[in-house]
């Protein structure tokens, strides 16, 4: 086992090189870039991200902001909206961004930084990378490990009705709920409950953004979690909305699997009762295959879906932080943030194949890989 854990380890390191070496290839070949975002503001164009970046250092951008005399310099005509400003600015920009040195070099350093976990500041806020990152994990987290409770919760009792009903009128229908609920994008189904509950058009009965209140400091405790919940109640809705499917799916099939063993039917012939054949015999050993995959269903509700859900709630999580980032072509916090849920994915993927081999001994991935 330990072999088997030193090799994925290895493993992770071609990984993540072969993450960070395509997403930079692409960074490079990409439209626009964070130099591009200034000019834009200069020229009066572009107020998105730069509106933020003039006071994110506390100086100035470069020795003149001011445009000069149009120059055909080889620095100014590679940027679109250059024309007319000095090219010693547009240099110092350059300079400033890292982007004076060649893409090699830029990447080699990326990666030597990231082996230290020193993944510098923010282009455009006044922030470390890892203080954003900080900041933002919390909601992110939030989300993440109440739809997955959430899930779980729904997912276990249903699947064991429909294994127990197999076949019946409500394993039929209960299917086809499931399959439509899957179906649903989940960013259209929080845009349906902001105009049925959020005082869209219909109810005002909960809160369109944030997690909390803005009184919340002033509540008492029991007020305080209530607050919370109160304010969770809407997105972990749009996100489970499709999201307990396959568990439901896969705790059926397991149930249907053990209860078609031998076992069961000698359980049952030593005058056990239904219940305690299903609870006490079949449910442990159907419970595994779930209990072994919690780390990686967390993961996986902890960074899909989330984007869209946290925009349209104004919850100013990761997945928010990532595609402003992207946007803003903030490019430490694009990589940082690659690089650090590549590094966890892949983590947890040892973990949830750890969890399998110490919840059912007779998986042996040491003897698999050999």
């Amino acid at each position: 086992m330990w072999s088997y854990i030193a090799r994925r380890m290895l493993l992770m390191i071609p990984t993540l090189l072969g993450i960070m070496f395509v997403s930079f290839v692409i960074v490079q070949f990409a439209p626009g870039g964070p130099v591009e975002r200034v000019l834009a503001q200069l020229q009066g164009g572009d107020t998105s991200a730069t509106s933020r970046f003039t006071g994110s250092s506390g100086g100035d951008l470069g020795p003149s902001a001011q445009p000069g005399s149009f120059s055909s310099s080889p620095v100014t005509t590679k940027y679109r909206g250059a024309q007319g400003l000095d090219p010693a600015f547009v240099e110092s920009l350059e300079k400033q961004f890292g982007f004076d040195r060649p893409a090699h070099e830029r990447f080699l350093k990326m990666l030597w930084d990231y082996t230290r976990f020193d993944f510098g500041r923010s282009y455009f806020r006044d922030a470390s990378v890892l203080d954003l990152i900080a900041e933002k994990m919390p909601v992110s987290i939030s989300l993440g490990l109440w739809m997955t409770l959430l899930s779980y919760a729904i997912s276990i009792p249903l699947g064991i009705s429909k294994a127990i009903r197999d076949g019946s009128r409500f394993d039929v229908w209960s299917s086809a709920v499931i399959v439509v609920g899957y179906a649903i994008p989940g960013f259209l189904f929080a845009i349906l409950l902001i105009v049925l509950f959020a005082g869209g058009s219909f109810w005002d009965i909960f809160p369109l953004r944030g997690l909390t209140s803005d009184n919340w400091s002033t509540l008492s405790w029991p007020a305080r979690i209530l607050d919370y919940f109160w304010h969770l109640a809407l997105p972990l809705a749009a996100l489970a909305v499709g999201a307990f499917a396959t568990t439901t799916l896969l705790t059926k099939n397991s149930f249907l699997d053990e209860i078609r063993k031998q076992y069961v039917q000698t359980a049952r012939m030593k005058g056990l009762s239904e219940r305690q054949v299903l609870y006490g015999h079949v449910f442990r050993n159907a419970m595994l295959i779930l209990i072994a995959g919690f780390p990686g269903a967390f993961i996986s509700a902890f960074f899909t879906g989330s984007l869209l859900i946290e925009t349209i709630f104004s919850l100013d999580g990761l997945g928010l932080l990532s595609f402003e980032s992207i946007v803003n072509r903030d490019y430490p916090v694009v990589f940082a943030t690659l690089y650090i849920f590549g590094l966890i994915g892949l983590v947890v993927g040892l973990i949830s194949d750890l969890t399998y081999s110490w919840v059912d001994p007779r998986i042996d991935f040491e003897s698999r890989s050999t």
